[in-house]
């Protein structure tokens, strides 16, 4: 059996090791003594920042008062910006709009980086592949971590998207 504390493995993993070597042992049990003996596994994936709020900027008022229903289609979207790590240290931005009484998704967009354009080219998307979006309310759903609301549209914020 390898040294498994020298290769900094995590919880899962050493219990893995421990599985093949023929011990039945749990993995919230491995967990929990690691941490009794301050034994961390190696974290490859650094957490990336990827926008900066401005404090001082003013939020849209939130049109959908957190109801994330809709009566029929192509009333009500809700979209969302994530990062998809590639390569060594790049990644790509990808927004998404989803129809939210079909839960589907309506739009897509990808850009290496994260600006306005994004997200209205996710709109665009999702307006050529529903026909249209006239009538249709969409907000934006921010990080739980965060100060700020969901706004009626990322673009009408000062500052987001900034060049």
């Amino acid at each position: 059996m390898p040294n498994l504390l020298a290769a900094r493995y995590g919880a899962p993993r050493v219990t893995a090791e421990l599985h093949d070597a023929g011990l039945v042992v749990n993995r919230k049990k491995v967990a929990r003594v690691m941490r009794w003996h301050h034994i961390a596994g190696l974290r490859l994936r650094r957490r990336v920042q990827t926008a900066i709020a401005d404090p001082a900027a003013v939020t849209a008022p939130d049109l959908i008062g957190r109801d994330f229903t809709a009566n029929n289609i192509n009333q009500r979207y809700v979209g969302d910006i994530t990062y998809l790590p590639v390569g060594e240290r790049g990644f790509l931005y990808l927004a998404t709009v989803i129809d939210l009484h079909l839960r589907r998704l309506a739009g897509w967009a990808i850009a290496d980086q994260m600006r306005t354009d994004l997200v209205v080219d996710a709109l665009r998307a999702a307006g050529r592949t529903r026909g249209g979006l006239d009538g249709a309310v969409f907000t934006a759903i921010t990080e739980p971590n965060t100060h700020r609301r969901p706004s009626l549209l990322p673009a009408q914020r000062p500052g987001f998207g900034s060049r």
